[in-house]
């Protein structure tokens, strides 16, 4: 049975979610889920930040060391692939592992290894730095597929029927670290050099250690039944899924190719750069708790807040270069205004998809407590795991071979597919997760 302090009362036998919380919308947070709020919230601030800091200045000093924009798109891309499959692994043994020690583990390792990132510069070029590059972004990927897939979980386990809420209002963290980063990536780089920022940042992460530690419930619950194969066969599931890694390689595509894009077309200098992600990051933070909190009130607007939000990006990534077909000149203040655009678009996509699989899951006969919020939050991590390794390696392999703004459009098709696919488990099976 699970234990740490269920706010709610008493649930049917053999239900193993937690009696309550959130799940009446009490007027008052317990003292337990603001506990759980301030850790995810920090896991989320921290570790995009940490991620985020290498997009306005690493290009360039990877160049340097004389790796090609395919292998640049491949070390961001590494660590997404590592990332999904640590996710796999960790959403499966969660409750064995406990998510506790699952969540402070993954936060310790990943502070350590953000700091020997900013070490690697002390390597000489070649195959040498290359190879440390893919070592170090592998361990940070293990290690934040951990702490993210139990702060998932465990944000579920607290907040049952408000999921969607609470994810789409922590994503203001998520959003502030993506804002943060960049600029104060880029100012540490100019102002003393490629170690501080990630000396800095790794520190930062090392410091939540112990508050964390001190801070988050301890949930238990026995092993379930089901698989992730169950899960990601069921046909809606597999239609989000596809949504979630749409969503996540037009990010990826973002983090390798971008800062080039905009240091060869507009002379900007690197801590400038930072200042263009900033309108991807700031208009995904502010309206991802509105999206959230429209999903839980109006489950009805889901699949069209998808299907709308992957059309409007498929029509961000045109533009964004823009494409040559359309004969207009690529300006700084459309692409600002794409990326402006794109984050609303984004967040209307990705929010409602965890607790529709979610309550798919349930509908199909998953039990409800931590073992199945430990399969959809690592299958949620997986998803978009699969796009933030395609999006990087892919983008940075089309924009060397046929420039970034048709290797946009090219990723512009991929969110336009999966925005057309996933009307389609809707269309055929309603709320049922079925097509039949």
């Amino acid at each position: 049975m699970d234990t740490a302090g269920d706010p709610e009362g008493p649930r049917p036998p053999g239900d193993d979610a937690p009696p309550g919380g959130a799940g009446d919308t009490p007027s008052r947070l317990s003292r337990e889920q603001v506990f759980v709020l301030i850790s995810a919230a920090s896991i989320n601030l921290s570790s995009m930040m940490s991620y985020s800091i290498l997009g306005p200045f690493f290009p360039k000093e990877a160049e340097k060391k004389k790796a090609s924009n395919t292998v640049i798109g491949m070390i961001f891309g590494c660590y997404a692939l590592s990332e999904l499959l640590a996710a796999l692994v960790f959403g499966k043994y969660l409750v064995h592992i406990g998510a506790k020690f699952m969540f402070v583990a993954g936060v310790f390792v990943s502070g350590g290894v953000t700091v020997l990132f900013g070490l690697l510069d002390q390597l000489p070029e070649g195959p040498i730095f290359i190879a440390m590059c893919f070592v170090v972004r592998i361990a940070d990927a293990i290690s934040f597929a951990a702490a993210i897939t139990a702060s998932f979980s465990i944000l579920a386990k607290a907040f049952p029927n408000n999921v969607a809420t609470v994810l789409g209002s922590l994503e203001i963290f998520s959003g502030l670290g993506l804002v943060l980063g960049p600029p104060l990536g880029g100012f540490l780089y100019q102002s003393f050099g490629y170690e501080v920022p990630f000396i800095f940042l790794g520190c930062i992460v090392l410091l939540m250690v112990p508050l964390n530690m001190c801070i988050l419930p301890n949930y238990e619950s026995n092993p379930g039944e089901h698989s992730f194969w169950k899960l990601i066969t069921l046909p809606k599931v597999a239609f989000l899924a596809l949504v979630i890694s749409s969503i996540s390689a037009c990010f990826g595509f973002l983090d390798s190719t971008l800062s080039l894009f905009v240091l060869k077309k507009f002379n900007l200098p690197a801590g400038y750069v930072g200042l263009v992600f900033l309108g991807l990051a700031l208009s995904y933070a502010i309206s991802s708790p509105l999206f959230g909190l429209l999903s839980d009130k109006m489950p009805h607007l889901r699949k069209w807040f998808l299907v709308l939000g992957n059309f409007i990006t498929a029509g961000c990534y045109m533009l964004l270069g823009p494409v040559p077909v359309l004969h207009i000149k690529s300006q700084l203040w459309l692409l600002v205004l794409m990326l402006v655009i794109n984050g609303i678009s984004a967040s209307m996509s990705i929010i409602p998809t965890f607790p529709e699989i979610l309550n798919c899951a349930y509908e199909n006969g998953f039990e409800e407590g931590l073992s199945t919020l430990a399969l959809v939050s690592g299958l949620f991590s997986a998803m978009w795991s699969v796009g933030g390794f395609v999006g990087p390696t892919l983008g940075g392999f089309l924009s060397e071979k046929i420039g970034f703004e048709w290797a946009a459009a090219v990723q512009g098709l991929w969110a336009l597919t999966s925005s057309e696919s996933s009307q389609y488990p809707w269309h055929r099976g309603g709320t049922n997760c079925s097509l039949v």
